[in-house]
This record gives C-alpha cells, structure tokens and sequence, in this order.
C-alpha cells in the first residue's frame, strides 16, 4: 500500500476524497484502519479504498497519516511504532503533538510531518498548514506537501506558528458557520424562507472571501468600499462594534490558540 490512514473519521475522509479525485494515488493503494467497524464501512463505500481493524497492517504502507483524535496518539503510536520503517512518511495532523513530542514517543529517527488542515477540505478547499522534522529531505517535503495540496491550498509554516494556524484555520470554519447561521437566522426573521436565508448568507460569505484572496486588498479597505456615507452598511457596522464583534473573535482564537498548546 501506498497510503495508509489510522484513524477514518470526517478529516480522514475529507483528505481521502481530494487524493482520489486528484488522481494522487487510486482507492485501490489506500488502506484505511479504524477501532469502529461502522467508520470502516462508510470510508470503504464512499471511497473504494481497503479497510482494516488492524492499525499495524495500514502502518505499513509508505506513508501514514495519523488521523486518530489527539488524546490517542500516545497509544496509536505505541501500537505502530515497531512497525515504523526509516524510509517512510508519518503525516500528524494533531493539535497540540509537537515534533519533539512525536519523536519521542516513537523512539527512534522517524520521518515527521505535521500539519494542520481544517473541514473546508472535505469540498477541496481546504487550509493546510505543515512543517517537518530534520530527517525529511526536500524531496519528500515536496511529496507530502503535493498530497496535502490535492485537498485545497498548503503552506509551509514554522512550527512555532502551528498552534496559530488552529486558531486562524484549523477551527474557524465552526466560527464561520455560526456567523452565517446567524445571518441566515435575521434573514429569515425578515420574512426570508429558511434555505434560500443559507443560501444568501453562504455566498456573501464564499464571495467576500475570494474578494480577499484574488484582489490582494487589505479586508479593511474592502469593508470600506461597501460602507456608503449614511447607507446601511455603515450603520450595521456600527451595531457590530458596538457590541463587540472584532474583540468576541480575537478573544476566541486566543484561547484556542491556548487550548491547542496544552494539549
């Protein structure tokens, strides 16, 4: 095999579904292992790839992906670390699981990359963060960043910033989700039926964002060219301040920031 997942819950999936429909490796070269017969099903019938109960048969493979919940870790690599080869990739994507934290639970040089990618990748446009240790060569950084980008964008980030990335990327998708929930909630308040209410609020949202990333404007100057002298906008900003908006989101990406340190 030449990629194996431990662990296949959503973010398993949703990096499984961008390999295949990138054509970076075929379902029949992916093996998936799980404790949960019912999470094996569902990734064998929506992706074609193999499945296991036995985490020690997807270690195998050339590259592994760690993709168990973090407070597992310690117990999946006691699992699999005799069976870790030198010559093979270990993809973390773990809040919290530092390199010199990995290393030390594998004992031995083994070839690490972490990461941070966020649910966005499920639909292919996903945020990934990642950063290696010292026995991955540039050859192989290439490798695993070309499999990391098949599921949205990759940026090479130092380790030290990773725990930001799960504040800014990793978990902002919830963040986002409860603002457009919000949006759609008034819209529907202002008489608009509940589907086309997500609808609306989702493209403001999707819209705005590309207006970021594809004119290079900075997002305060953007918000200025909406906020006509005396118009709505203005005064909905105003609303927005007034209660707090900017200082409720920078709170709580410190303390997910904080909360990913500890881990």
């Amino acid at each position: 095999m030449k990629l194996g997942f431990i662990g296949t819950g959503n973010m398993a999936g949703a990096i499984m579904g961008g390999i295949i429909q990138n054509e970076i490796f075929k379902p029949e070269e992916i093996i998936g292992s799980d404790i949960s017969e019912t999470g094996r099903q569902k990734v064998r019938e929506t992706y074609g790839i193999q499945v296991t109960g036995d985490n020690r048969e997807a270690a195998a493979a050339e590259v592994i992906v760690l993709s168990v919940k973090p407070q597992y870790y310690a117990e999946t690599i006691a699992e699999i670390k005799d069976c870790v080869r030198e010559d093979q990739l270990v993809i973390t994507i773990a809040p919290g699981k530092t390199l010199a934290w990995l290393e030390e639970q594998f004992g031995k040089a083994v070839k690490i990359v972490r990461t941070m990618p966020n649910t966005p990748a499920l639909v292919g446009v996903g945020m990934t963060a990642a950063c290696v240790n010292e026995y991955v060569t540039e050859e192989e950084k290439a490798y695993a960043l070309k499999i990391l980008g098949s599921f949205g964008k990759v940026e090479v980030v130092a380790e030290s910033l990773i725990d930001s990335v799960v504040a800014v990327s990793g978990s902002a998708p919830a963040y986002v989700f409860m603002f457009i929930e919000a949006m759609a909630d008034a819209a529907v308040a202002e008489g608009m039926p509940r589907p086309q209410a997500y609808q609306f609020a989702a493209q403001a949202v999707y819209g705005s964002a590309k207006m970021v990333l594809e004119t290079g404007k900075h997002p305060g100057e953007l918000k200025d060219m909406v906020c006509s002298p005396a118009g709505t906008t203005i005064e909905a900003v105003a609303v927005l301040e007034e209660r707090g908006f900017r200082s409720a989101v920078i709170e709580a990406m410190r303390v997910c920031a904080e909360t990913s340190r500890t881990m």
